[in-house]
């Protein structure tokens, strides 16, 4: 788990570092939905900042939809639609009680058993309608994490996925009636202030924790060059901020897209460990091979495992009926 911890003499305000550490805990899955996230008095007391300015930070994450609000309660992870995901060592015997329940809360609002099955019929139809077309949409700033997210869910699933720029997914809706609309948490606000109701889907994914990759970084020796590699600018910039607000200046740290071939190789020269995600490990070995001789030391590279969390992959492949095998009667 990510420790909240502020640099006091990091260029950063202290206020930024602590909205960008919660973000990641946020959309990494280690707080997950409904978490309560910590008072404000038991954050002033890990980080030292005063309970207005924490409050301050509270507000704009939910101004963001990422947390909100229960009078008298606290601060929770804000839950999206169909998000609840229960484990269950028998999902069918599971899925049949539910059926069960849902069936009896229903005619006990008056609904009768034809009107019963209908509305079941009209919910699949509409789900296997969503599922036949699955697009991955994030903003234009930050397309290159949309890509990484297109190429893991196709790796992943073995099915179509597309991916559209959020400022021209209201064309596209203009076209077509139904879809699963996936996209970053990060992302989830600005996506279902275009999304009409009851049209799409809006499933939003949590990024990979980055746990292993984190417990490297707090083991690197004092005053080395970190690398951090990816396609997505928007994954540079906040790898950088958690990286300061865990190791501060103690840590120099250099970034680059892979696609920057002058950056990178200034990146590789200095750097003594690189961590790069998954879709860039092959590219940025090959440029390591490719400038061998230039190089004084060859730094590790280490691959994160993934983007998306499994959490979140598992979530989908319910949503869109994939990987669930009942049993013949």
């Amino acid at each position: 788990m990510l420790n909240f911890q502020i640099q006091s003499d990091s260029d950063v305000p202290a206020s930024k570092q602590l909205f960008a550490q919660i973000q990641f805990a946020i959309a990494s899955g280690q707080y997950p939905p409904a978490h309560r996230l910590p008072s404000t008095r038991q954050l002033a007391m890990i980080t030292g900042l005063h309970r207005n300015t924490i409050s301050k930070v509270y507000q704009q994450l939910e101004e963001s939809g990422l947390v909100e609000s229960v009078a008298g309660s606290g601060i929770y992870v804000k839950i999206h639609e169909r998000e609840n995901i229960t484990e269950s060592d028998s999902p069918v015997d599971r899925s049949v009680s539910a059926i069960k329940e849902s069936m009896d809360r229903i005619l006990e609002l008056g609904c009768s058993l034809e009107q019963v099955k209908e509305l079941f019929i009209e919910e699949i139809d509409w789900r296997i309608r969503c599922s036949d077309r699955v697009i991955v949409t994030v903003p234009e700033r930050d397309i290159n994490a949309g890509e990484i997210m297109q190429q893991e869910l196709q790796k992943s699933f073995s099915i179509d996925i597309e991916l559209i720029e959020l400022e021209k997914l209201p064309q596209i809706l203009e076209k077509i009636n139904f879809g699963t609309l996936v996209t970053n948490r990060y992302f989830i606000t600005e996506v279902l202030a275009i999304v009409p109701p009851n049209s799409f889907r809006v499933i939003p994914i949590d990024m990979y924790d980055y746990n292993k990759e984190l417990e490297i970084i707090k083991g690197l020796p004092s005053q080395a060059c970190l690398g951090i590699v990816s396609l997505s600018e928007g994954t540079l910039s906040i790898a950088s901020s958690i990286v300061n607000s865990q190791r501060g200046e103690d840590l120099l740290v250099l970034t680059s897209r892979v696609g920057d071939r002058d950056r990178l190789r200034a990146v590789l020269r200095a750097a003594h460990t690189v961590i790069t995600g998954y879709t860039s490990y092959d590219l940025v070995k090959a440029e390591i091979i490719a400038m061998r001789e230039d190089l004084i030391r060859i730094p590790d590279v280490i691959s994160a495992d993934s983007y998306i969390g499994e959490k979140s992959i598992n979530l989908l492949k319910r949503e869109l009926g994939l990987g669930i095998n009942l049993p013949k009667k």
